[in-house]
């Protein structure tokens, strides 16, 4: 019996996947426990850690997100935006921190931006089962170069890799952020803009677990731009993520009075 192939549209991703925020310690945790084994396990970039959970300061001001397996249930995948931080909004989110000296401030200055505006991609991760081709289980997320859709029990991570980011943006637009920074390998960025994730170059490469380059997305223009087909991901995982948000704020409303 064949498997059947993923259909490349919104209803085709909401079909096989579901995009969520990481709300509760649980939903967190289960970020925490995909990053070990991403960060600690595969690539061996962080400290394997007793209790099974890669974690560091910035968790705390932080939106998480995590992607999951209709099929299996499973979480597959996660990723961060790294918040400034409220009592002190001009501390230095990590890529500012890593590539202050090479970043281009006459092109765009983070220091100069409103600082509750912006925010950092951070610690995306798909766990190794779906990163097997050749090279791909030597980065935390793959790549986009690929175009097939995978089967639903193995679907091609560059849809989870997709997906992550639709769920990246809709968490900005949610959250009223308007810029979002990001350290990449410079092909990933190249593949980024290629599938209509605009993003730019906004200083030299630095060396941090292989050459990366910081960037800088602007949410408003990439959702605006999407192309028809990351546009149907996109209105799908939105909604994805509406649900959740509704049903988070349904289990914190207080209970009436009797």
């Amino acid at each position: 019996m064949t498997t059947p192939e993923l259909p490349l549209n919104g209803d085709g991703f909401s079909k096989y996947f579901e995009i969520l925020p990481a709300i509760s310690e649980s939903e967190k945790a289960a970020a925490f426990r995909i990053r070990h084994s991403v960060y600690c396990e595969d690539l061996e970039w962080e400290a394997v850690r007793a209790n099974g959970m890669e974690t560091d300061a910035y968790d705390a001001q932080s939106l998480h997100c995590l992607i999951r397996s209709r099929a299996s249930g499973d979480f597959i995948g996660c990723v961060r935006l790294i918040l400034t931080a409220p009592d002190d909004p001009h501390a230095l989110l990590p890529f500012e921190r890593t590539c202050g000296p090479s970043l281009h401030r006459t092109q765009l200055d983070p220091a100069t931006m409103p600082r509750e505006r912006i925010a950092e991609v951070s610690r995306l991760a798909i766990v190794g089962q779906y990163r097997r081709r050749r090279g791909e289980k030597q980065t935390p997320a793959g790549s986009v170069q690929e175009n097939e859709p995978g089967s639903a029990e193995q679907p091609r991570f560059a849809w989870l890799l997709i997906g992550l980011y639709m769920g990246v943006f809709a968490i900005a637009a949610r959250h009223g952020l308007e810029h979002l920074f990001l350290l990449s390998e410079p092909r990933l960025a190249r593949h980024l803009n290629k599938i209509g994730i605009s993003n730019t170059q906004i200083g030299q490469p630095t060396e941090h677990r292989g050459f990366r380059a910081p960037a800088v997305m602007d949410v408003r223009h990439v959702i605006e731009h999407l192309e028809p087909l990351l546009k149907s991901v996109y209105t799908h995982v939105d909604a994805q993520l509406d649900q959740h948000y509704r049903l988070a704020a349904c289990r914190t409303k207080p209970a009436p009075m009797g």
